[in-house]
C-alpha cells in the first residue's frame, strides 16, 4: 500500500481516499496534483482490484488499512475489473453507500463507462495536459471532498 502526505493509516484521517489505478503515470500524476494542490487528504494506492477489495474489506496486507471515505476507480484492473469492484461494493450494504468515483481515459469514452459502471457516483476523465489534470483534482475536491470531510465514517 503506497499513500501520500506521509500520514500513517487511520480512521480518523481527513477523508482517506482510495486510488485504484494500475497505470503508473496516472498515479504520479495523481499523487503530484494532490501534492500541488495542497490536499490534505491521504491518498492511498493500490494496483489492482484483488488488493482494492481487500484494502476495503481490510484482508491480508491490509487487516489495518484505514475505511476510505471516497474511492476513485479505474474500470480496466488486473484480477479483477472495475466494474465488478463496483458491483460488489454496492450488493454489500457496508459500501453500497461509499462514493465511488470512475475513472475513463476521454470524453469520447464516457458513453461507454457510464454505461459500463451505472453505479459509480460520478466520473472523471483523465486528462492527458498535467496542468489540466491539477485542475481536475482540483475540481474533484470542491466537488466530493467537502462533503465526505466533515462527516464521520462511524455515522
Amino acid at each position: 500500500m503506497k499513500t501520500v502526505n506521509n500520514q500513517t493509516p487511520s480512521d480518523r484521517d481527513p477523508a482517506p481516499i482510495l486510488l485504484v489505478e494500475d497505470n503508473a503515470g496516472d498515479v504520479r500524476l495523481t499523487e503530484e496534483a494532490f501534492k500541488d494542490g495542497r490536499i490534505a487528504n491521504t491518498l492511498y494506492v493500490v494496483t489492482d482490484g484483488g488488493a482494492a477489495l481487500d484494502f476495503l474489506y481490510r484482508r491480508g496486507d491490509y487487516a489495518d488499512a484505514p475505511r476510505p471515505r471516497i474511492v476513485v476507480l479505474d474500470l480496466d484492473l488486473p484480477r479483477k475489473n472495475g466494474d465488478e469492484i463496483l458491483r460488489e461494493l454496492r450488493s454489500d450494504p457496508e459500501f453500497e453507500q461509499l462514493p465511488v468515483i470512475v475513472l475513463t481515459g476521454s470524453e469520447a469514452q464516457l458513453d461507454f463507462v457510464e454505461s459500463a459502471a451505472p453505479d459509480a457516483d460520478a466520473y472523471l476523465t483523465k486528462p492527458v495536459d498535467p496542468d489540466d489534470f491539477l485542475e481536475t483534482v482540483r475540481t474533484f475536491e470542491s466537488a466530493w471532498l467537502s462533503v465526505v470531510w466533515a462527516s464521520d465514517p462511524d455515522d
